[in-house]
């Protein structure tokens, strides 16, 4: 066991040193991925949590929860850049690898854990989705904890009243934290959140939330999250893809990068898509990938974390 260890820390710290996409070799469980520095956080919290016992569906919740609590970056959590019209608004999802099932919610305001309250769609009701006031009331209905939200109306009024020739906002930041585990049993979970895009136009979901988008799982072969320009996520869905990729045999680590390379093949942006992805398979192999940016995440074992970065996909011939 302390050999399987120390083979993983060390597999950790070679691909940090290298800062460049070798695969990395298996690993059984737990093991945790998640996006950006801060991400060492959730999966430190994850780890934790798993090892006292929790599940892996625990793990990923309490990870992300803690993010939430931080508003990391500005860009997860109640503390994160509002809307155009001055208020935020949410999105989470989860996803439970040993029964496929999920719950997602989008566009919530004023509660402070949205993957809890993802994680109450999934387990507490028939749906795998609400979306804004209904999903608040479901939340207050299960006794989630929630801020005061009635000030968002007046900024609502300013927002609807004016000047119908005003520029339209300009978005600031996309971060988000999604957070992947593979537990001891070689079941796989994940889970995303954020506060999405600043100053968007009220109302608008990013990829966080989406199935297949932000996040997607099988457990029959892995996981994988994304951060970045969720519109340019979205309409590749590319997590999804990188699932596939990975039934077809392809590590962690290629997937990744093919998923980038299709999707700017087909894109008139091309690989200036600010779509950044990390991914762990069952064997407990693991990669990450960016369009167009270098991209430090967040990966641990119990024997320790720390956070990777790997440079951007570069182009292949043929999709210059």
């Amino acid at each position: 066991m302390l050999i399987r260890r120390s083979c993983a820390v060390l597999a950790l710290t070679l691909f940090a040193a290298c800062a460049q996409t070798s695969p990395t070799p298996a690993f059984e469980g737990p093991l945790m991925i998640a996006t950006w520095p801060f991400g060492k956080t959730a999966v430190d919290v994850g780890l934790q949590t798993m090892a006292a016992g929790g599940s892996g569906l625990d793990g990923v919740e309490q990870g992300i929860r803690r993010i939430e609590e931080l508003s990391s970056d500005g860009t997860v959590g109640l503390g994160g850049t509002p809307n155009a019209a001055g208020y935020p608004q949410l999105d989470a999802c989860i996803m439970n690898g040993p029964d496929h099932n999920a719950g997602s919610v989008a566009g919530v305001e004023g509660i402070v854990h949205p993957i809890t309250l993802a994680r109450r769609v999934m387990e507490h009701s028939k749906h795998v989705m609400l979306v804004g006031e209904g999903a608040r009331w479901f939340a207050l209905d299960h006794g989630l904890k929630s801020v005061d939200v009635s000030g968002h109306a007046a900024k609502k009024e300013t927002w609807l009243d004016r000047p119908r020739d005003a520029a339209a906002p300009k978005t600031t930041g996309h971060d988000t934290i999604a957070l992947l585990a593979l537990d001891a049993n070689g079941d796989v979970f994940g889970g995303c959140s954020t506060s999405g895009a600043g100053r968007k136009l009220p109302g608008r979901v990013g990829d966080s939330p989406i199935l297949g988008s932000g996040l997607y799982v099988d457990n029959s072969v892995g996981a994988a999250g994304a951060t970045g320009l969720g519109e340019n996520i979205m309409r590749h869905c590319g997590s999804f893809q990188i699932v596939e990729l990975m039934r077809q045999g392809m590590h962690p680590q290629a997937a990744c990068e093919e998923a980038i390379h299709r999707m700017a093949a087909g894109d008139p942006r091309g690989y200036e898509l600010a779509a950044c992805f990390i991914a762990l398979d069952k064997q407990g192999r693991w990669g990450a990938a960016a369009s167009n940016q270098n991209f430090p995440f967040a990966v641990g074992t119990p024997d320790g974390s720390e956070v990777v970065k790997v440079p951007a996909v570069s182009p292949r011939p043929l999709d210059r």
